[in-house]
């Protein structure tokens, strides 16, 4: 079994949305069955991406639907129930037996130690959520391929509902919480509401009368690495963890092999695992789900998306992607500050998104100040009569000054590519806020043209911040998802947003690509229409 930075690193191919990227994805050498049973159901349920028409942009996956079949639709949907389908540890252990719900907010006496009694429960609190609770997965019905940021499944954008599974607390739970050890680790890098996820899942499991609760230090290495001692967590050690930026318990990319975590997990005698992370992250989260279903052990894995760029399919969002909208104003206003301040200045703020632009798409709208809004998904040229270093120049005689904002991941093929790649397998990106300081520089010169430009990152600082309230809230209510989806009997799943309500995905769904900004969404046209920018083609 091999470690865990191959699983992440690989490529895979997939429709791209946009037409210009390949996506990294989780590949062979884990020999992942999920990933296995997903091909399966793309290859018998592909539609083509036809980003000139619209149709079936992230709608479909597979070959051969016959549109002229009239049951088509029956059977796409029965697909679409077939590959959302949650794991189940009944799916494993068909005899395992659930207990009445120890989570009930009607009943407020200590839970004792023993649980002497019998495990508390009310039957009149209608605060449990049914297991055939669903969630709408789309919700606009497109009448036209040529609506903007129509997703659509045939050429005539036939309305076929897709049903996700809804979060929540289950009145019959699969676990007696005194048995229950739980551990939580992070993963990647940091991000806002780390502490705020961690806090709600320790204080979640102590409202079902779990007592063992430890955190894995410094991700998936924490598993492996001597002298890395598991940290015990309590309500009384997370009780203002919160305020604070960063991970209580550290963070690390890439890992040991997932047979070593697994045969971490037994020694351990874990039997509940919550990861925190992006899509790297869950793939080796999924890893481990299947590895622990093929040594039958009775464990529940459950992740929870993180991820600053907000790049997870299917999700509204992610947390801390509210808060680096919000941090990201700072920078920006700082930049505008200085080039509205000197005498034909510019100024450039690089924001993250390796391969999406959402942070600096939605940066720019809130703050009014862009000029130009560069993002990996639309390509661009620098010179030439349409290029953006025209455009600075006519923003300059016409405004006398001008601010760029640019994704992380945007211009890269201006840059010389390395082959480098970090510890989680995702290539080095080069720095796309010093080339263009220095390709404007070097244009103003050779017109003869003054030009003032001032660079600022703020890539740090805003990855190290505390979560604003939004994204406390969405924290919060995440991480006690994930404790309700454990109990619940799930494994193999993660928790998200979907159309305002939280819902559990299958984790194969959300890494098959990364999420990213569609140049034909009606979000990007606002974006547009903030900026004033040309196409730059």
């Amino acid at each position: 079994m091999e470690s865990l930075s191959p699983v992440i690193g690989q490529k895979a191919i997939f429709p791209s949305t946009t037409g210009y990227t390949d996506h990294d994805l989780f590949s062979g050498p884990v020999r992942l069955r999920t990933v296995r049973n997903l091909n399966r159901a793309c290859r018998r349920l592909r539609i083509r991406v036809q980003a000139g028409n619209g149709v079936s942009k992230n709608a479909a996956a597979g070959v051969g639907i016959d549109f002229s079949d009239p049951d088509w639709k029956l059977k796409y949907s029965r697909e679409f129930e077939a590959r959302f389908n949650i794991p189940h540890m009944t799916d494993v252990f068909p005899d395992a037996v659930s207990y009445p719900s120890t989570f009930c907010l009607k009943m407020r006496t200590p839970i004792t130690e023993t649980f002497a009694e019998g495990y508390p429960s009310d039957e009149k609190w209608h605060g449990y959520v049914n297991n055939n609770d669903r969630v709408l997965l789309k919700v606009i019905n497109y009448s036209s391929p040529s609506s903007a940021g129509a997703e659509c499944i045939d050429s005539n954008c036939s309305w076929v509902e897709q049903w996700v599974h809804r979060a929540g607390p289950r009145e019959k739970i699969f676990f007696k919480p005194e048995e229950v050890k739980a551990a939580i680790v992070t993963c990647g890098g940091l991000c806002p509401g780390l502490n705020d996820v961690i806090r709600q899942i320790v204080i979640t499991l102590e409202i079902y009368g779990v007592k063992k609760i430890v955190g894995i230090p410094f991700g998936y290495r924490g598993f492996s690495e001597k002298g890395l001692a598991e940290m015990p967590l309590s309500r009384k050690v997370v009780q203002n963890v919160h305020l604070s930026g960063g991970s209580l318990l550290g963070v690390s990319r890439g890992g040991p092999k997932v047979s070593d975590i697994v045969d971490s997990i037994q020694e351990r005698g874990i039997n509940m695992l919550f990861v925190l992370g992006g899509n790297g992250t869950h793939a080796g989260a999924n890893a481990i789900h299947d590895e622990c279903r093929k040594r039958r052990i009775k464990a529940a894995v459950v992740g929870v998306p993180k991820t600053i760029d907000n790049d997870i399919m299917l999700m509204d969002k992610t947390f801390g992607f509210d808060t680096a909208v919000e941090e990201a104003q700072r920078a920006i206003n700082s930049a505008y500050i200085e080039a509205h301040s000197a005498y034909r200045g510019i100024g450039i703020v690089k924001l993250m998104g390796r391969s999406s632009g959402f942070i600096a798409m939605q940066a720019s709208l809130a703050s009014g100040q862009i000029d130009i809004c560069l993002i990996p998904e639309v390509p661009f040229n620098l010179h030439g009569p349409h290029g953006v270093l025209r455009h600075l120049k006519y923003l300059l005689e016409t405004k006398g000054s001008a601010v760029v904002c640019a994704a992380e991941g945007a211009g890269q093929d201006f840059l010389e590519k390395t082959n480098a790649k970090d510890a989680s397998g995702n290539a080095v990106l080069g720095d796309i806020g010093v080339y263009l300081q220095q390709e404007i520089k070097k244009y103003f010169k050779e017109l003869g043209q003054t030009a003032d430009v001032k660079y600022i990152d703020p890539t740090y600082m805003i990855r190290a911040c505390r979560a604003n309230a939004s994204d406390g809230i969405l924290c919060t209510v995440l991480g006690q998802n994930a404790v309700h989806g454990a109990f619940a009997g799930y494994s193999g799943i993660t928790v998200g947003i979907c159309n305002t309500h939280y819902v559990y995905f299958p984790i194969p769904e959300v890494i098959s690509k990364p999420r990213v900004v569609d140049p034909n969404s009606r979000m990007w046209h606002r974006c547009l229409t903030s900026t004033g920018q040309p196409d730059f083609l």
